[in-house]
């Protein structure tokens, strides 16, 4: 059977059972809640081959500028066919002209490089049930904020990475907590808790140092001591350590790559310390 006769059509509510399936085989951690999250946000695509869903691919648009390229699978029984190549076709497509950004597999990265996507970065996964800290890690002023603050953030969001991920923030308004750091009555950090995969998820993390990531984090750890929490982080921000401290170990990661535009400067006032998900950055 050749890769010609697998049809490619539009992602459809009605997938997402199938593709919670694609990502277990892959040892993936994903609910259907998770898929349908990205889902809503999202263009995507299923490969069917004889009505079976045998592979899957997202473009998230976040503004004009840029988005990113998501929950690209091939089913193991369809490798080697040119499935991959197509799938991302589309989702280069459906990103519109949009600078796209993704997180590889080292299996991956020889075809993303292939199709234009340079390594930007290093993102490392650590999770595991959370031990609370003994002692703040910074003396701020940090508290949970309501919904009406998602605006905000998604403002101090774009600074850091140069997108307008709105449309994200009113969702995580609606599905998680917001951990917000004040200075003179100004927010000037955050971090996001939300539920995802075996338990729940921290990020994005958007702060100006290091010292505050920690403190945003120190915060939510003291409030979820016990529970299993993810967080994906970007390496060479100073965190593992921290992370490891509290219980939460490295399982893995990826390669952060990009494809268009212009990286994100070192010099802008705020930082990503950790992601929304590798999925959406």
């Amino acid at each position: 059977m050749q890769a010609t006769e697998i049809e490619l059509i539009e992602f459809q509510d009605g997938h997402l059972d199938a593709a919670v399936d694609l990502s277990r085989a892959e040892g993936w951690p994903h609910r259907r809640e998770d898929w349908a999250l990205v889902l809503s946000l999202s263009r995507g695509t299923v490969a069917l081959e004889g009505g079976r869903v045998v592979g899957t691919a997202l473009a998230t648009p976040f503004g004009e500028a840029g988005a990113t390229v998501n929950m690209v699978i091939v089913d193991k029984s369809m490798r080697g066919r040119g499935l991959g190549r197509r799938l991302m076709a589309f989702a280069i497509e459906a990103a519109g002209g949009r600078s796209c950004r993704l997180v590889a597999t080292e299996d991956g990265r020889p075809l993303y490089e292939k199709l234009g996507f340079a390594a930007t970065g290093e993102i490392r996964q650590h999770q595991g049930p959370v031990s609370a800290p003994a002692r703040p890690a910074l003396s701020a002023d940090i508290d949970f904020a309501d919904e009406t603050v998602a605006a905000e953030l998604a403002a101090l969001d774009a600074q850091a990475t140069g997108l307008d991920r709105s449309a994200l923030f009113a969702r995580l308004a609606r599905e998680g907590r917001f951990a917000v750091l004040r200075e003179a009555g100004r927010i000037e950090g955050f971090a996001v808790l939300r539920p995802f995969g075996r338990g729940e998820v921290a990020g994005p993390v958007v702060a100006r140092t290091a010292d505050e990531a920690k403190a945003l984090l120190g915060f939510l750890f003291a409030d979820r001591a016990g529970a299993f929490l993810r967080v994906d982080v970007a390496v060479g921000r100073g965190l593992g350590p921290f992370l490891v401290e509290h219980g939460l170990l490295p399982v893995g990661g990826g390669i952060a790559m990009q494809r268009g535009g212009v990286a994100v400067e070192p010099s802008r006032p705020v930082q990503t310390f950790a992601l929304a998900s590798q999925a959406l950055g």
